[in-house]
């Protein structure tokens, strides 16, 4: 049963805001495709600042552009308390997947607003840009630019597979900043998510704290061998890349089930060229996806593949090329604001229990700069990156009202 208290959002104004953001891309089956500065971005950028400036914020957008509405504080020299997430989306999203947590800290805003608290520190909403890099690499490109880990002018040259580059369409449509990468610096950062996983709603969990984030790896792949004609070419004397694949996609899921628990690998992504019915393949790129908890099992399972890869290719006379297009070190969230987090679930009776994030999030890029933690609420079985993705509008509230708390107790 969840306690009264005199502090606590407006449930309504919050599923009404998400749903209202949720008509900008459509998808075609009842989610949302607003990948990463596309027209449908822009537009949903423009609806945020609408909302945030009617909530008396001041905005700046950098030059990844990032966008960061700022609500005073009474300690003009205070740095502010941070909550943010993304709106950008997979080519076939859900509604809620960091359009929550978004959403969530203008809900937040409005309601200081409505009860006329003031903060110490002042609070700062960010939509971070291109968190899922579905269209341009990396992953949480913005947040990872914020702290430095990649150079700017990298990010901004960044192409999508149609050789677009990243800087262009950003400016395109109107949304690169003159803000400085950077230049704004935080107290502290919440960031708060469905959880993308079954656990919380399997268990009946109102709260997920995630204390730990899991490390990744993606290793793009590259085999060459050569074009021949599927009905002329002898098999002993063949170099197909899309044999070593198949192979190397066994591999993949063997090393991770050999590494567990805590061990994650797959292959998402695959090209095999010509893609022609009658030609064996002459070339194929894939990239492999592997995580985990334990830095040192990460590094293990990458020089696991990395052997049989070798050993695969050389069976089938392929040459092999293997990068690290994207990854980050596993993530220890801060302790005082996990603290925060929890005393906020137990202020409202919620339930909770400590979980670790099994995908990537720009909280895990801020970490490395700003104490930082994530707040994680439940979705309907499980899925995320899927149309089908769902929550219930009473765990949007809760997991608001909890990530209110730790703010306001950071703010103070």
């Amino acid at each position: 049963m969840v306690k009264e208290t005199n502090i606590s959002i407006n449930s309504d104004r919050l599923w009404d805001s998400l749903m209202t953001m949720a008509k900008i891309g459509p998808g075609i089956a009842g989610g949302n495709n607003r990948q990463t500065v596309t027209v449908e971005d822009g537009e949903a950028r423009k609806l945020l600042q609408k909302w945030s400036e009617d909530a008396g914020m001041t905005m700046k957008v950098d030059e990844l552009g990032s966008m960061f509405f700022k609500r005073e504080g009474t300690d003009k020299n205070a740095l502010p308390v941070v909550i943010g997430s993304h709106l950008d989306t997979q080519p076939t999203g859900g509604k809620y997947d960091g359009v929550l947590g978004v959403l969530a800290g203008l809900e937040i805003v409005r309601t200081l607003n409505d009860l006329n608290i003031q903060t110490k520190h002042p609070i700062l909403v960010v939509n971070w840009t291109n968190e899922e890099g579905s269209r341009f690499p990396p992953a949480m490109m913005a947040s990872a630019g914020y702290a430095g880990i990649y150079e700017v002018n990298t990010l901004l040259s960044a192409k999508d597979a149609e050789g677009n580059i990243f800087g262009n369409e950003l400016d395109k449509i109107g949304w690169k900043g003159s803000e400085p990468v950077g230049s704004q610096k935080f107290h502290c950062y919440y960031e708060l998510h469905i959880e993308q996983g079954p656990i919380l709603e399997t268990e009946e969990v109102d709260i997920g704290i995630v204390t730990h984030g899991q490390g990744l790896k993606w290793l793009e792949v590259k085999l060459s061998g050569v074009e021949q004609h599927t009905g002329t070419t002898p098999m002993n004397v063949r170099k197909d890349t899309s044999l070593a694949l198949s192979e190397i996609i066994l591999a993949v899921n063997h090393i991770a089930n050999k590494n567990q628990p805590n061990a994650l690998g797959s292959v998402g992504h695959i090209e095999v060229s010509p893609n022609s019915r009658n030609v064996i393949a002459g070339n194929s790129l894939f990239t492999v996806d592997i995580r985990s908890p334990d830095i040192n099992k990460l590094v293990k399972m990458e020089n696991e593949l990395k052997q049989m890869t070798t050993d695969i290719c050389k069976k089938h006379k392929i040459e092999f090329k293997m990068d690290q297009i994207g990854g980050f070190d596993p993530v220890a969230f801060d302790k005082d604001c996990l603290n925060n987090i929890r005393n906020s679930a137990k202020k409202f009776g919620y339930s909770y229990k400590n979980i670790v994030s099994g995908a990537g999030h720009d909280a895990c890029w801020i970490n490395t700069v700003a104490p930082s933690a994530m707040i994680m609420c439940p979705c309907v079985d499980g899925l995320s990156h899927n149309e089908a993705e769902e929550i219930k509008p009473e765990w949007a509230s809760s997991s608001t009202n909890v990530m209110l708390h730790a703010a306001i107790t950071s703010a103070t």
